[in-house]
């Protein structure tokens, strides 16, 4: 099932607060080792998992550290297949012979679970704050195998009641939810909900503007011309009936440039000089695409790869690329190309959302004198394409895994190339590597920070990629719904949402 919905039935050790913070979920404390090798939890003694048929008289057992040790196992085991399974396979101990070692996940009695590493990394916590990371009961996993997700048993405020692929999932009030409100009140407020999986965005918009939906998310890129001004407040008409917020996304905007040599039959190309990749981007009037194009959601990307967003980052020491034409022409002229017939047809390749942002593109260039063609295909085509490195310019976008600029810059590590890792670019910088793997392992959070900023200037020097924007969560709810928070993931917990009509 969808994600936003698939967190509203599980927990996990540690989760996210709404400024994207690490708080206590189902571990009430833990302890890390100053080496930073060694991450110990102390387990509240008052989670249970759903009531269901797989417990002995349908009555669910108390979670044990058992239990964690079994779903993180479960999720690097091979036949299971995960896709989550990178987050613990380049981070848990090893044995000498390379596989998970006994001891990486270790149960002491029922309430104490110890995760050993094989080397620091600081961001574990956020990443034990991801869905893959999610307990759930071996009883379950025995009974279903891979029929599990339609029969999910967790430990979150609500239960599984019905689930109608593709149209509709309805959940049920946890009665014996562990988590009580200030006021003593065991949450959740809500007896059920009903999630509607609406494809078409104007029918979505339309049945949430009739009153049948509370609130609704996921429309950042499709349709705000149906509710919203040009300048990207609420319409008129609609300021009375229904709530408009928007809030910081954790989603960076960008263009990749192909830098694998293997991938051009040993033809030289203009991308190959960083000259041309920064003139291209110094070419681009991001406040114009924002606010002609995007009817001002988001923000410009004249910074670095990471967004702003992210917690503990600032960007302001990291410079990337204004809008400036005379620049952009300069630095054309000292890559060699002095007239704009010189320079050779170029492809740049997208999907079909986002083919608009791509003809304006297309349009800035033509100024400067550089004719680009535009591929559009479908979204797993265009994916499959970059990855095979048949796309040699691209429309891509990051959405961060977890809250840490490490995320971002992962993508720019050259033992990450497509298609089994991240780095779309198949950049390929020594100096870069170097001093990543010696960020990631520094646990001084401002020591670690500076050389993360001099990873994403490096980045931006370098000009692998074009960062367009970085992007908003916008949402519409009706006046009577109370308590939705949203954070810069957009992850929505619905345990503390009521309805006051």
């Amino acid at each position: 099932p969808n994600i936003r919905a698939v967190t509203q039935l599980y927990n996990g050790l540690v989760e996210l607060d709404n400024q994207l913070q690490i708080k206590p979920c189902i571990a009430q404390k833990w302890h890390v080792s100053p080496d930073g090798l060694s991450y110990t939890f102390f387990l509240s003694d008052s989670v249970h998992f759903h009531d269901h048929e797989v417990f002995p008289s349908g009555k669910g057992r108390k979670v044990t550290a058992q239990d964690f040790v079994y779903s993180f196992r479960r999720i690097i085991d091979s036949g299971t297949a995960s896709p989550g399974a990178w987050i613990f396979n380049d981070k848990v101990l090893r044995d000498s012979k390379g596989r998970i070692s006994d001891t990486c996940f270790k149960a002491i009695g029922t309430n104490q679970l110890r995760i050993h590493l094989s080397k620091p990394f600081p961001a574990f916590l956020e990443i034990l704050a991801m869905p893959y990371a999610f307990v759930v009961p071996k009883e379950a996993i025995d009974k279903y195998g891979k029929d599990f997700r339609v029969h999910p048993v967790g430990t979150g405020a609500f239960c599984f009641k019905q689930w109608d692929e593709g149209s509709t999932l309805i959940f049920l009030k946890n009665p014996h939810y562990w988590r009580k409100d200030e006021a003593g009140n065991r949450l959740p407020y809500l007896d059920a909900i009903q999630v509607s999986f609406i494809n078409d965005k104007t029918l979505a918009f339309l049945t949430f503007s009739q009153g049948k939906l509370d609130f609704l998310v996921g429309i950042e890129d499709n349709s705000p011309e149906l509710f919203l001004e040009q300048d990207g407040t609420l319409k008129e008409e609609f300021k009375s009936k229904f709530k408009l917020e928007k809030s910081p996304y954790l989603y960076t905007e960008y263009l990749g440039f192909q830098l694998d040599p293997s991938f051009y039959k040993g033809k030289k190309h203009p991308f190959f000089n960083k000259k041309v990749r920064q003139a291209l981007s110094y070419a681009i009037n991001r406040e114009e695409l924002i606010a002609y194009l995007r009817f001002n959601l988001g923000t410009k990307g004249e910074q670095g790869m990471v967004p702003a967003a992210v917690p503990y980052f600032a960007q302001h020491p990291v410079k990337g690329y204004s809008y400036d034409p005379q620049k952009a022409m300069k630095l054309l002229k000292e890559a060699g190309y002095e007239h704009p017939n010189d320079f050779p047809p170029v492809k740049l390749y997208t999907s079909a959302p986002y083919k608009y942002i791509a003809e304006y593109l297309q349009k800035q260039w033509d100024d400067l004198g550089i004719k680009i063609q535009i591929e559009v295909n479908q979204a797993s085509t265009h994916r499959e394409m970059i990855d095979k490195g048949i796309a040699h310019f691209f429309r891509a976008s990051w959405l961060g895994d977890y809250p840490d600029a490490e995320n971002y810059l992962s993508l720019f590590y050259s033992k990450n190339f497509t298609p089994s890792g991240a780095n779309k670019c198949h950049y390929r910088n020594p100096k870069f590597d170097a001093l990543y793997e010696k960020a990631i392992k520094e646990i001084d959070p401002e020591k670690r920070n500076a050389m993360y900023w001099e990873l994403d200037q490096m980045v931006m020097d370098d000009s692998p990629v074009i960062v367009l924007f970085y992007d908003q969560i916008i949402r519409l709810t009706q006046p009577y719904v109370k308590g939705l928070q949203v954070n810069a993931m957009n992850t929505i917990n619905l345990e503390r949402v009521d309805m006051e009509r």
